[in-house]
C-alpha cells in the first residue's frame, strides 16, 4: 500500500460524519445517508485498499494483472462473466455493465479496482446484490442504535450469520432480539412481533 492510501485511510478517523458520507461517493461512486462512522471508515477503507492494490499488481513488471499473490486463494469469476473474460482486462464501461448485471444496481463510478472489487464480492455472495431498499418510509421515524463490539467478536458473529443463512449482521440481531423476547414471555410479545414484521 502506498504512503499516499495509508495518510487517506489514516486521515478517516478525524473525518466528520458529512465529511465520510462525501468520501464515501468519491471513492465507491454510490451515496449514502448512513450516520455509522464505523461502517463509512470500513467501507471507505476497503475500496482505497483494493484501488491500490490493483495499481500496484498493474505495475508490477513481468506479473499478470489477474495473478493471486503467493499464497492466496484465486478469485474465480464466474455467472455473470463470460467464460474466459478476465475483469482487469475490461475497460471502465465494459465494468460498469458488468456491475449492474452481477450487482444489481447501476454505479456512478469510474474506479477500475473498485467496479473489480466489487463485481468479485457479489460474485462469491459477500455483499448484497439487487436494487437497494431505501431505509426511509412514509409515516415512519427511524434511531440509529450505537453497538460497540470487540473486533474479534464481531468477526465471529459475521460468521455465524453466514453460517445460519441470513443476510447480515441486521438480519442476526433483529432475529436473536426476536427470540430472546418470545421468549419472555406474554409480557414482551407485542414487541417480538413488532420485530417478525419488520423482518417481513
Amino acid at each position: 500500500m502506498s504512503k499516499t492510501t495509508k495518510k487517506e485511510i489514516e486521515k478517516l478517523a478525524s473525518m466528520k460524519v458529512n465529511e465520510l458520507q462525501a468520501k464515501f461517493a468519491e471513492v465507491t461512486g454510490e451515496t449514502t445517508r448512513s450516520p455509522n462512522k464505523t461502517f463509512l471508515i470500513r467501507r471507505i477503507t476497503e475500496a482505497l485498499q483494493a484501488a491500490a492494490d490493483e495499481a500496484k499488481t498493474t505495475k508490477a513488471k513481468g506479473t499478470p494483472v489477474d495473478a493471486p499473490e503467493a499464497g492466496a486463494e484465486a478469485d474465480v469469476e464466474i455467472d455473470a462473466t463470460p467464460a474466459g473474460e478476465k475483469l482487469t482486462k475490461l475497460d471502465v464501461p465494459t465494468l460498469q455493465a458488468r456491475y449492474l448485471e452481477v450487482v444489481g444496481r447501476s454505479t456512478g463510478s469510474d474506479n477500475k479496482a473498485y467496479l473489480i472489487w466489487k463485481i468479485r464480492e457479489a460474485q462469491k455472495g459477500r455483499i448484497p446484490v439487487g436494487p437497494r431498499k431505501s431505509a426511509h418510509r412514509e409515516g415512519v421515524t427511524f434511531k440509529v442504535l450505537p453497538l460497540r463490539m470487540e473486533s474479534e467478536l464481531v468477526d465471529k458473529l459475521d460468521e455465524a450469520w453466514k453460517r445460519q443463512g441470513l443476510h447480515s449482521r441486521m438480519d442476526l440481531f433483529r432475529k436473536s432480539l426476536q427470540a430472546f423476547l418470545e421468549n419472555a414471555g406474554e409480557a414482551e410479545a407485542d414487541v417480538a412481533a413488532m420485530l417478525a414484521s419488520a423482518d417481513a
